[in-house]
């Protein structure tokens, strides 16, 4: 299948060839990918970065704090503009953006440089993130289609953290921290050239951007953004942090009352009028918050308490991505069998139990069984988890607004993220302590995730007979 060029109509939505759609699919999740891998990749390698370009405990933290800021501030704006100029044409543009500022990266000589280019890099991945999954909405009908098409891209968000682990210490160690930023330049060639000519075009809305909305709307996650990695610096109580956090919270609300009368906004509002979206994004972002915390902790536990090597460190976490991957591939199977709410609980369950047995470990615990056994239990977790989460999160929504969609499920990931580093750092004087403090954050989102299920399973008794799962009824309110 080609892609339809700029001036003419529009292709189809849903491509008939299975083929077509197999090859669109591969092309968002390697998107994905590159995302998710560059989130984690760096963890491992920052011991590395630290000795190479000589750099403080703070500006080492600016490394991976500047790419959450510029992502998660810009990820509205970014699904916006998809939505008006379309998602293909997003697509291409944040991939291309992605992978110059990755090779900046690799190639940076200081770290003023390398932070630089690590906020392009979020830029980037503000745009290309929800192009990808307004992609996958829109080329994948509500069915068992799409049902296999989020369930792969579930897979892809939790194994994308874990692979970017074991390969940043692997490379780190072998080649050097730079080569997995570099290896983005021939795999995004590769993705651009693809996407072009097997992309399909999306309709595009007609209207102007929602400026008022679209500021506020960046404006707004980058200060809690960056409350939240003040805190991680200067503590919950500083100034600084409350000044940012509470700044957020306001633009927020401003952002809320400017959509209310918005002709077309950046944020529709009606994108959180089903309860199963909206247990969904809180469940993500706390969530994606115990996992983001439990990585950089736990890699750092592995190397300066156990003297792990980067490249050990990384291959510490194999446990945790087979089974992931294992567990990933049977969601869409066991889907067919039970709810997604259901799994989604079920894995929140099993992930809280991993990170509750991790916070008991101490020096004389051997690593098969204080670390591994609930390594593997999290990612288990994950694997279920992943796609029940990302198919609620856009569940019942209208075409039209598939780029919104994706962008409130991108934003929610990227707050989650910068949520949960700083809480495990601002707690980090105790491993223990800091494993605990992801443990809560991973009951809440159990808590999120019963307050998902309840709507559902109320709807689902009330279906009629021979209604097919994944179909919306007409009378079905999400």
């Amino acid at each position: 299948m080609t892609a339809a060029p700029l001036t003419a109509r529009p292709a189809p939505p849903h491509p008939s060839p299975r083929s077509g759609t197999t090859a669109i699919l591969a092309i968002i999740l390697v998107g994905y990918f590159m995302v998710i891998l560059d989130n984690s990749i760096v963890i491992t390698g920052l011991p590395h970065i630290r000795t190479d370009l000589n750099l403080t405990t703070e500006a080492l933290a600016w490394v991976q704090d500047a790419y959450l800021l510029t992502f998660g501030g810009l990820l509205l704006l970014g699904a916006r503009a998809g939505d008006i100029l379309g998602r293909r044409r997003m697509f291409v543009a944040g991939l291309a953006l992605f992978t110059l500022a990755s090779v900046a990266v690799g190639l940076a000589p200081t770290g003023g440089t390398l932070v630089a280019a690590r906020a392009v890099q979020g830029i980037g991945a503000a745009v290309l993130a929800p192009s990808t999954l307004a992609l996958l909405t829109a080329s994948f009908p509500e069915g068992p289609e799409r049902t296999r098409a989020t369930a792969a891209y579930g897979a892809v968000a939790g194994i994308g953290a874990s692979v970017g682990l074991v390969g940043g210490g692997l490379l780190a160690d072998l080649v050097s921290w730079r080569a997995g930023f570099l290896v983005n330049l021939p795999v995004g060639i590769l993705m651009l050239v693809a996407g072009l000519r097997v992309l399909p075009e999306t309709p595009r809305s007609p209207g102007r951007f929602d400026v008022p909305g679209a500021l506020l709307a960046t404006a707004g996650p980058a200060a809690l953004v960056y409350g939240f990695v003040r805190a991680a610096e200067d503590g919950w109580t500083s100034p600084v942090t409350l000044t940012a956090i509470g700044a957020g919270a306001l633009l927020l609300v401003g952002l809320v009352a400017v959509e209310r009368t918005a002709r077309q906004p950046v944020m529709p509002l009606t994108l959180f009028a089903s309860r199963e979206r909206v247990g969904a994004y809180a469940a993500r972002m706390l969530f994606i918050g115990a996992m983001m915390g439990f990585f950089l902790l736990t890699s750092q536990y592995l190397q300066d308490e156990r003297g792990f090597s980067a490249l050990t460190a990384g291959l510490a976490f194999f446990p945790m991505t087979v089974v992931n991957f294992v567990v990933a591939l049977a969601v869409p199977r066991l889907q067919r069998r039970t709810s997604g709410p259901l799994l989604l609980v079920a894995g929140l369950v099993l992930a809280t139990a991993g990170m509750g047995w991790l916070a008991t470990v101490d020096a004389a615990t051997s690593y098969a069984l204080g670390v591994a056994l609930p390594m593997a239990l999290i990612g288990a977790g994950q694997g279920l988890a992943f796609g029940p989460l990302t198919a609620s999160g856009i569940a019942g929504v209208e075409p039209a607004q598939a780029g919104a969609a994706s962008g409130v499920v991108n934003s929610v990931h990227q707050l989650g993220g910068a949520l949960g580093m700083s809480l495990v750092l601002a707690v980090s004087s105790s491993y223990g302590g800091a494993m605990l403090a992801g443990t809560v954050l991973l009951g809440a989102a159990l808590i999120a995730a019963v307050a998902l299920v309840l709507p559902t399973t109320s709807r689902a008794r009330h279906r009629p007979a021979g209604y097919q799962q994944g179909l919306p009824h007409p009378a079905d309110p999400s």
